[in-house]
Order: C-alpha cells, then sequence, then structure tokens
C-alpha cells in the first residue's frame, strides 16, 4: 500500500511539472508561432498595448523621481543616454584636427591645390560606359546643368586611358565615367586630371528632377556648395576630390546650393535654390480701455521667409576604391579599398 501511495505522489508532482512547463510555454509564445491571422493579430496587438503602458509607467515613475527631486532640493536622476551606432563607434585616430599643421601642409602640396587656390578654373569631361542605358542620358543632362563648364563627350569605343590622354591634351581637371547596368546608372569614376586620383563610387537610390515633386529649376550661376561630415583623413582627401569639381568662386544671387552629406560612409547629394517668400502675419491690437470687451482689430504684417525647393537630382554615393594616379586596373596602386568588416564603420567620418 505504502509503495503504491509514493508512485502517486510522484505522479501528482510530475503533472504539477508539466503544467508549469504549459504555463511558461504559453508565456513565451510568439505571435509569429500562431497560425491563425486572427488570433495571432490580437495576440501581437496585445503585447503592444502592454509594452505601451510599461512604457508610460516607467515614463510617470521617472518624471515623478525628477519632481520629488527638486522638491527636496537634490539633484535629479541623470538621464539615460540611449546606445546608437553614432555613441558607440571606437575612436578613430586618424580623424582631423583643427591645429593639424601637417595637414594643412599636405594641403597646399595636393592634386587639387592649383584649383582649390583659385589658380586654374575647374573643366569637367563627363562620358559614359561603352553600354549605355535609358536613363544614362538623363542623369548625365542633369548632371551638366548642376556642375559648371562641364562637358559630355560620346564614349565610343574609345578605350579610358585614350580619353584620359585627350582630355590632358584638352587641359580638363577631371573626369567623370558613368557606369550603367540593366538600363540603370549604378556606379561613378572620378579621375583627376593629370595625376589623379582615381575615386570608385557606387551609385544607388537615383531620383532624376521630373520625379521630384514641386522641383525647382536651377539657373546657371555658380552653385554654393556644402560638404558636411567629412572629418578623417580619407574623408578629408574625398571631400577635397569632390570640392575640385565646382569653381571657388560661387554666384550667391543664383541662390543654388549643392550639398554632399556624408553619414556613415554614405555621400547623400541633393541640389536645392534659396527661395524668400513674403508671408502676411496676422497681429491683434486692443482698440482702448473702453472697448476692451473682447474687440480688437487685426493688423496685417509682413514677414520674409526662407525655405529650400530642391532641384535634383537626389543619389547616394558609397566610396569603393581610391587609386593614386589615373584609370590603371593593373598596375595602379590603391590608396584605400572598400572592405566588410565586423562592426567597423566611419572611414570617412
Amino acid at each position: 500500500m505504502g509503495g503504491k501511495r509514493k508512485n502517486s505522489e510522484v505522479s501528482l508532482s510530475d503533472e504539477e511539472k508539466s503544467n508549469k512547463k504549459a504555463k511558461r510555454k504559453k508565456e513565451e509564445l510568439l505571435p509569429s508561432m500562431i497560425k491563425n491571422k486572427d488570433k495571432r493579430s490580437e495576440v501581437h496587438a496585445k503585447l503592444k498595448r502592454q509594452k505601451k503602458l510599461e512604457k508610460r509607467a516607467k515614463s510617470k515613475a521617472r518624471d515623478a523621481a525628477v519632481k520629488r527631486a527638486l522638491e527636496l532640493g537634490e539633484e535629479p536622476p541623470e538621464k539615460k543616454v540611449p546606445r546608437t551606432i553614432e555613441n558607440t563607434r571606437e575612436f578613430d585616430e586618424t580623424i582631423c584636427k583643427p591645429d593639424d599643421e601637417e595637414l594643412f601642409a599636405g594641403n597646399d602640396a595636393d592634386e587639387f591645390s592649383s584649383i582649390l587656390n583659385q589658380q586654374q578654373i575647374p573643366k569637367i569631361l563627363i562620358t559614359t560606359c561603352r553600354f549605355n542605358s535609358t536613363r544614362g542620358p538623363a542623369f548625365i543632362s542633369e548632371l551638366l546643368s548642376v556642375i559648371p563648364n562641364a562637358h559630355y563627350f560620346k564614349r565610343g569605343t574609345y578605350d579610358l586611358k585614350k580619353i584620359v590622354e585627350y582630355a590632358n591634351n584638352k587641359d580638363f581637371t577631371s573626369i567623370i565615367v558613368v557606369h550603367t547596368n540593366r538600363r540603370e546608372p549604378d556606379a561613378l569614376l572620378i579621375i583627376g586630371l593629370p595625376d589623379g586620383p582615381t575615386a570608385h563610387f557606387k551609385l544607388s537610390k537615383l531620383v532624376l528632377r521630373k520625379d521630384i515633386k514641386n522641383h525647382g529649376t536651377p539657373t546657371c550661376h555658380k552653385p554654393e556648395l556644402v560638404l558636411n561630415n567629412f572629418t578623417t583623413r580619407l574623408g578629408h582627401r574625398i571631400g577635397r576630390l569632390i570640392q575640385s569639381l565646382f569653381p571657388q568662386n560661387p554666384e550667391f544671387k543664383g541662390r543654388r546650393v549643392v550639398t554632399f552629406h556624408n553619414q556613415r560612409d554614405f555621400i547623400f547629394f541633393r541640389h536645392h535654390r534659396y527661395i524668400f517668400e513674403n508671408k502676411e502675419i496676422k497681429k491683434t491690437e486692443s482698440k482702448g480701455k473702453k472697448d476692451n470687451d473682447d474687440k480688437s482689430e487685426k493688423v496685417p504684417e509682413q514677414k520674409t521667409i526662407a525655405r529650400l525647393q530642391e532641384c535634383g537630382p537626389r543619389f547616394t554615393l558609397k566610396l569603393i576604391s581610391l587609386q593614386n594616379g589615373t584609370f590603371d586596373t593593373k598596375g595602379g596602386e590603391y590608396e584605400w579599398v572598400h572592405k566588410v568588416l565586423s562592426g567597423q564603420e566611419g572611414w570617412l567620418s
């Protein structure tokens, strides 16, 4: 009899354990594990509501702690800083400092110094790869409107080395080659003349002017150039390469701005123009002490508001390689080549 009782006690404890395990499984059940669509959406909404309530309770508790500390004259608790890719990055030793004498001495002796010191006017040759696409000519025509003193030459069957020789003889300062794949521009090759360097960029997310809503039409004035977040040695060099494509005496009357914004090694290109508008702001004025019973006059007031209108095109660049000298696939020396490394970002900034 005693043995049978022991077995029943063991079986009861096993049942309790299995029930606990089943409860845990039910609690850990994720919406993606549910096959029924209605039930899945119901569980998802419930979890979302629960998270929202928890977040609200945490913020209320935090506000109450700050209020209590201020009432008692104590220091409020420190605000928590969220972890982002930017603030968790390792410190880069190649970041340029404003008091770096070696960097400024190198600027006076590099390949772009004659253009950036206004001793030479930039003259750009734009061409394509041998097999052009349908969107390629439209993109090139918009590049010609963005970059002053740029000229388009049809590639034909000419080798790129011969084009470099021709451009050197005709006193061009840079060559831009638009590469296309599957009827879509997908890369840019910028060659500095006469001594290089050669930068190869991947081109993505191209939006032409006609596809931008409420776009503006740019004038032929020289644009103002804005380079943002090119802070490392490599970024500084790429920034100077981009800067050498544009004249260094912008015509502010044209109200044109060309922006190259670097963020996490992606260079975002935008082309805008300033617009100044006069807007009427109605200001209420009371008539006097006698007529203070909710009686007032609305006096219009003029105010000038500045805004930006996008002219296009819009695209994103990513540096693939930087080569010393002009384009040479066989014997060229590379300053930098993009390699995919885990956790490594911020080559340009």
